[in-house]
């Protein structure tokens, strides 16, 4: 495989002296100290099987006091440590190296308190390990909304998150963790503890320490705490899908959403045709909610902090001003909550039901927004002349210019061979991504899948900046080695 290109084999040296690892089990007690290889596969390779590693020992910390042990030990003997979240990333970052260092993973499972939550301040404290769905239902039962939202919810937890930056659907309205997160509590990798649990809005006292623990991915610490934004409830709620002939087309209506509705537009999602096939192929209950097929499709959430009627008159304007001005084919509105949730479970299934229909090559990408269209084109031309018959499921938050450009393996074709081109297909893909001023990378981090193409295109100053930073938080090297900067 290319060097990009996530690696499923290899078997790392593993070994580590057997009375060291006593020591690291007696910190969190014999029963959260997994050894058994039955007992660690899950926390050793990722949900997609794309990266398979391998470790000695999986601990369970149920305090930030254990996790300060933990790491105090680790800094001591020079043992690398993985912390893992709720395993759900997708670039590698959260499980051990297929080659590299022997190192224990840290599981934040069992630190899962909401500590508290300030209606009236509109924050919420967590523990790391809390579930996101958990933190959402918290935030609901005090009349708020914690708004991030993911595929995957319902159990990546908020430290990971926190980790990777995560973005999910509501970015356009909301932001992502970075913009959600007001303190943080991080144990360092000496086993000190920076306590930054801060619940103030305004705080300008000098470098904000926060901002370089979120998306670090765990290799400058280990996030343990966390204050959470809030928000008042929505008391009106619209969605709307629309079917159109083409991203030109999608791209007009949400200008047209955005100047109409403002803040108020929550929402705004594209997904090809292709897509939509797949997820009612393949994911239960899922079916086109259009009476006919169309191309494209897009998802509009508003939202109204003032009543339902006002939710839905921006939704009927928007309704309107899009078939008027001949970009909408057809539409239809949500008529309850149960509707509502059905045509976000059709979006939020995208990523799932490619599984079913063999490889899959992900590119999670960014450009600005108004490029969205020229992207998808010269994408789409690019690979199809590389890969003829390739099925190309191109997805994601057209609001804030995310694009999910995945590649599905042509009908039949054999799945290794089309994984092995995964390299090839990054290279494509993403210098047409650089050529347009995009990201290579927009919310699910770097881990392991993108860390020598980082390497390969950031500028010099900007790496060794990185690598200062790295050197000056973990000068050991024992927070995850190997994720986003090289050993």
């Amino acid at each position: 495989m290319n060097k990009s290109s996530p690696s499923p084999l290899a078997s790392p040296d593993t070994i580590l002296d057997p009375a060291l690892l006593d020591r690291f089990a007696a910190i969190v007690g014999d029963g959260n100290a997994l050894r058994d290889d039955n007992d660690k596969a899950a926390y050793t390779q990722e949900h997609r099987g794309l990266y398979h590693g391998a470790t000695p020992l999986v601990v369970r910390p149920g305090c930030v006091e254990e996790v300060c042990a933990l790491l105090t030990l680790a800094s001591e003997t020079g043992t690398a440590v993985i912390p893992q979240g709720g395993n759900t990333g997708l670039t590698g970052a959260q499980v051990p190296l297929t080659d590299g260092p022997a190192g224990i993973i840290i599981s934040m499972s069992r630190l899962n308190r909401i500590r508290s939550i300030d209606p009236v301040g509109n924050t919420m404290t967590v523990d790391a390990g809390v579930i996101l769905q958990s933190a959402q239902d918290a935030a609901r039962e005090a009349d708020r909304l914690f708004p991030l939202s993911l595929g995957a919810e319902g159990s990546c937890q908020i430290g990971g998150n926190l980790s990777t930056n995560a973005g999910g659907t509501a970015v356009l309205a909301y932001g992502n963790m970075r913009q959600l997160c007001l303190g943080l509590e991080v144990v360092l990798p000496t086993g000190e503890v920076f306590d930054g649990l801060r619940r103030l809005k305004k705080d300008n006292t000098g470098y904000d320490l926060r901002d370089l623990f979120i998306g670090a991915e765990g290799t400058l610490g280990i996030i343990t705490g966390a204050v959470l934004k809030l928000f008042p409830r929505p008391r009106g709620r619209e969605v709307m899908v629309a079917g159109l002939a083409g991203p030109e087309d999608a791209l007009r209506l949400f200008r047209r959403a955005d100047d109409l509705c403002g803040p108020a537009l929550t929402g705004f999602e594209l997904m090809p045709r292709i897509g939509v096939e797949f997820t009612a192929r393949h994911i239960e209950g899922v079916r086109d909610p259009l009476e006919e097929p169309h191309h494209w499709y897009v998802l509009a959430e508003i939202s109204s902090g003032r009543s339902e009627e006002a939710a839905r008159s921006l939704a009927e304007a928007l309704f309107e001003k899009g078939f008027n001005d001949g970009l909408i084919e057809d539409a239809v509105l949500a008529q309850n909550e149960t509707h509502r949730d059905q045509l976000w479970h059709m979006r939020e299934s995208l990523s799932w039901a490619q599984k079913p229909e063999g490889g899959s090559i992900k590119h999670d990408v960014s450009v600005p927004v108004a490029s969205i269209p020229e992207f998808l084109a010269r994408a789409d031309a690019a690979v199809l002349k590389a890969i003829p018959g390739a099925r190309i499921v191109a997805f994601g938050h057209l609001g804030d210019g995310n694009i999910h450009y995945n590649i599905s393996q042509p009908i039949e074709a054999d799945k290794q061979a089309f994984l092995a081109r995964w390299g090839e297909m990054n290279e494509c893909v993403h210098g047409i991504v650089r050529e347009l001023s995009g990201s290579i990378s927009a919310e699910h981090g770097i881990g392991q899948l993108k860390r020598d193409e980082l390497a390969a295109i950031r500028p010099a100053i900007e790496m060794d900046l990185m690598r200062r930073i790295k050197t000056a938080f973990d000068p050991a090297g024992i927070m995850n080695p190997g994720k986003v900067l090289s050993i």
